[in-house]
């Protein structure tokens, strides 16, 4: 039987827009995949920007979708995290592609999630559900973060202990890698919860606040306190919801690139 050979749309580079090749995919699931691109010499961007990333539509325009960065601003690749949608117009493709494929690159990153637009403070919160993990993953592995906070936090709300995507790095403190590791060692804290599957904690985000267990193992209060705790979070709207609320009626100030503040959420974020 002759192997059928698919053809790829060849893509063409715009003003707004570069072509890039697919390095590695990496499916953690039916529902979750990470892949990494090649990063051309002049795109610069801060850790937790977005992007726009995507690839060419059925009317020949590109098909685009704003995509956090997951790998840090120092790699000489581009990672991303995505969830699969199988009728949705970019991830239903998305989902497909393999090493040696094409794929547009935005040439402006852009956000919030950004230590530019927190003040100073002494304990950093990362909150996030599902693929809303990529903009900390690119936080987590930058050194200036670890100059700027005495404790960096990552909290990561998923269904299933599969969606738990890159927990092995997470919880081995980063030790593999090799600008933070031994900052990571005594300053990192991973706390990842699923809310639908046995697992050590099986509680949303907002019981493990309440109950404190958020906290255990950090130093400082048992509860988030404006003058020391900056808050990043990215993931389902109905999270960022609840908690841009109860920071607000609790003393916290949004903040933006304009003007810093005590928490950021990041509004442009999909997937």
């Amino acid at each position: 039987m002759n192997d059928v050979t698919i053809e790829k749309p060849v893509l063409e580079p715009t003003g707004a827009l570069s072509v890039e090749t697919v390095l590695s995919v990496r499916h953690w699931n039916e529902h979750l995949f990470s892949f990494r691109i090649s990063r051309p010499a002049s795109f610069r961007f801060r850790s937790g920007e977005f992007v726009m990333i995507g690839l060419k539509g059925e009317n020949g325009k590109p098909l685009l979708r704003a995509y956090s960065v997951a790998s840090p601003a120092w790699d000489e690749e581009l990672e991303f995290l995505s969830i699969k949608v199988q009728d949705g117009p970019l991830t239903s493709r998305l989902q497909l592609i393999e090493p040696g494929d094409q794929i547009y690159l935005g040439r402006k990153p852009t956000g919030t999630l950004v230590t530019d637009a927190l003040l100073p403070g002494k304990r950093l919160f990362m909150l996030s559900t599902g693929t809303g993990l990529a903009p900390f993953l690119s936080l987590a592995r930058d050194p200036d973060v670890y100059e700027f906070y005495e404790q960096v936090v990552v909290v990561h709300s998923v269904r299933r202990v599969s969606d738990l995507a890159f927990h092995d790095e997470l919880e081995g403190k980063l030790a593999e890698d090799p600008l933070v590791a031994e900052q990571a060692a005594t300053q990192f804290h991973y706390v990842p919860t699923v809310t639908r599957e046995a697992f050590r904690n099986t509680v949303r985000i907002d019981k493990l606040v309440e109950s404190g267990a958020l906290f255990e193992g950090l130093e400082g209060p048992a509860k988030f306190d404006p003058e020391t705790d900056r808050i990043m979070m990215c993931g389902s709207m109905e999270m960022i919801k609840q908690f841009a609320a109860w920071f607000e009626a609790n003393g916290f100030t949004e903040g933006s690139n304009a003007a810093p503040g005590q928490f950021v959420i990041e509004r442009a974020f999909v997937g």
